[in-house]
């Protein structure tokens, strides 16, 4: 069977997992590009795969027009335009699966993530877990392209992209001989998210050895921390609701290093090839979402034998009295900075 030349590529959500698609995508379109790519997802993640230049971006509208099973018929009809010969499902959720079974019956190739269930249910089971690294989710997602036939190999290598500093954004990097440290501080989940106490100490110490330091993500609670962080602590901004997704990627590609959670900002910057330092607690980077083209020895976490309790972080981790995002310390992060930067 020749290889497909237009492929349909579906992840709708989360912020992080569509940011790593992209990453993925990036190197898919290096290695075959005379394939066509139609992405269908959010539209507010359309800035990830702006430049890649054979991939064209559709936006689902789940509450809206492509709402319930009405909407999806009208979201196949929509996708049946581009005349693609592959379907490559990367979300195998409820909705991508009927947009999968649509596709099928009109004889349209058709191939599915595997998410893995089974060994991440090993990994954090509460006793006799199965502490092993997983398959990497960028790995799975490649697969889905294996499975279409495709000769793919991951390069796993960040790949810096150096953008336009936006125009607002100017005086906060206007000092070039400053390192420039972004940290996205907050995530869905509480337990992936370093107590506040000890995030206001990890920037006040970087502040004082004169780093630049550019603050992420979150909406407007996060906004309001992140605004008594900058107003306290000199050389401090606060970036949150002040610039679009695009801008925030134009800024990443800029920082010397960036300090995330297990969360979006993590995969925003390996999109950008940025190096990042990962802070990991009720998580663990063998569930395979550590950030693509990131070193493991960049990931800061202290083992624990209850680590991990879940996938996502959305369960609490009791390490001997202590949740275990807590097990990491401010010092632990400045060490690691101080040594490689």
């Amino acid at each position: 069977m020749p290889l497909p030349k237009r492929i349909i590529v579906t992840r709708f959500s989360a912020m992080g997992d569509v940011a790593m698609v992209a990453s993925v995508l990036q190197e898919f379109c290096a290695q075959y590009p005379a394939v066509e790519i139609i992405m269908v997802s959010r539209a507010f993640f359309a800035p990830f795969f702006e430049g890649i230049r054979q991939v064209t971006f559709h936006a689902i509208e789940p509450k809206k027009a492509h709402k319930g099973l009405i909407g999806l018929v009208r979201l196949k009809k929509e996708l049946s335009a581009y005349h693609a010969d592959a379907v490559a499902d990367l979300h195998f959720n409820l909705r991508s699966r009927i947009l999968d079974l649509l596709f099928s019956l009109a004889t349209i190739q058709v191939r599915q993530l595997d998410k893995g269930r089974a060994e991440k249910k090993a990994l954090t089971r509460k006793e006799h877990k199965v502490k092993v690294p997983l398959r990497p989710t960028v790995e799975r997602y490649a697969d889905v392209f294996r499975a279409l036939g495709f000769k793919f190999e991951l390069s796993n290598q960040l790949s810096n992209k150096l953008r336009e500093i936006p125009q607002a954004a100017s005086e906060l990097l206007n000092n070039s001989d400053r390192k420039k440290i972004g940290i996205a501080p907050f995530a869905q989940h509480s337990y992936k998210i370093l107590p506040q106490g000890k995030m206001e100490l990890l920037i006040e110490r970087l502040s004082q050895l004169e780093y630049t330091i550019l603050l992420f993500g979150g909406g407007d609670h996060e906004y309001q921390i992140a605004q008594q962080w900058s107003e306290r602590f000199p050389n401090t901004h606060n970036t949150i609701g002040k610039f679009s997704l695009r801008e925030e990627l134009d800024l990443i590609s800029n920082l010397d290093l960036m300090i995330s959670m297990d969360s979006s900002g993590l995969h925003m910057a390996s999109l950008m090839g940025t190096r990042c330092l990962s802070l990991w607690g009720a998580t663990h980077p063998y569930a395979g979402f550590m950030g693509y083209g990131q070193q493991p020895d960049d990931c800061v976490q202290v083992e624990h034998p209850n680590r991990p309790s879940s996938v996502y972080g959305n369960r609490p981790c009791d390490c001997d009295g202590v949740e275990a995002i807590d097990l990491i310390t401010p010092e632990m992060v400045i060490e690691k900075i101080i040594a490689t930067t």
